[in-house]
């Protein structure tokens, strides 16, 4: 088992077109007063100086598997059919995790109880763009390694809480990834905080298999 990678300072510029599109506009099409724009952009300006992504990962071999789960080698199981599915081909998994820090957090607090309602939403879309992607910049770091390997990553991931992947698993990704390592703790519900905290698991192929 290879150990945990730790990200401390993972940069970026911020995807524009997508933070507007969670906003419910198309940046370069949507009608919007010049002024009303500059706001947004000053918003998505401030957000990304509160912004402190950090991230981990970590490859694991798969040890076994069938129809319904994975068992990774050191004996973590991660029950879920579609889960399985995803990782029929892979001898081994990618994990990772970023987040963005609390001031972010504590930004769009203080702008929520001062009822400064608009910005708050403009830095809450922000950090959620940001902290996935992330997730982006880690799977192209690790491709270009693997790519040595004649290995790549799957395009998909998946994320604890979703499908049948229960958020329980929540749990192996912080103890595998030693998310305490990057600021992260976790609840006895299998909530990670930061509440902009995110996991993610993908499978590595050789280079020439599925998508």
């Amino acid at each position: 088992m290879k150990q945990t990678v730790i990200f401390e300072t993972i940069t970026f510029d911020p995807p524009l077109d997508i933070i507007y599109r969670r906003l419910g506009y198309r940046r370069k099409t949507t009608v919007l007063a010049k002024k009303d724009r500059d706001t947004i952009d000053r918003a998505i300006d401030m957000a990304c100086t509160l912004i402190h992504l950090k991230g981990a990962a970590r490859r694991i071999a798969v040890d076994q598997r069938d129809e319904s789960r994975v068992i990774l080698e050191g004996g973590t199981v991660f029950a879920g059919s579609r889960l399985a599915a995803l990782l029929r081909d892979c001898d081994e998994v990618l994990l990772m995790g970023a987040t963005t820090g609390n001031d972010i957090l504590d930004a769009v607090a203080a702008d929520t109880r001062e009822e400064n309602l608009s910005r708050a939403v403009v830095l809450d879309a922000t950090a959620s763009e940001m902290v996935d992607m992330a997730l982006d910049w880690i799977t192209s770091y690790f491709n270009n390694l693997l790519r040595r390997e004649g290995k790549r990553l799957l395009k998909r991931r998946y994320s604890a809480g979703y499908g049948d992947f229960s958020l329980d698993h929540q749990r192996s990704f912080f103890d595998l990834l030693e998310l305490h390592r990057i600021g992260v703790a976790i609840n006895d519900r299998s909530i990670l905080a930061p509440e902009k905290s995110v996991t993610a698991v993908t499978g590595i192929v050789h280079g020439g298999n599925r998508e």
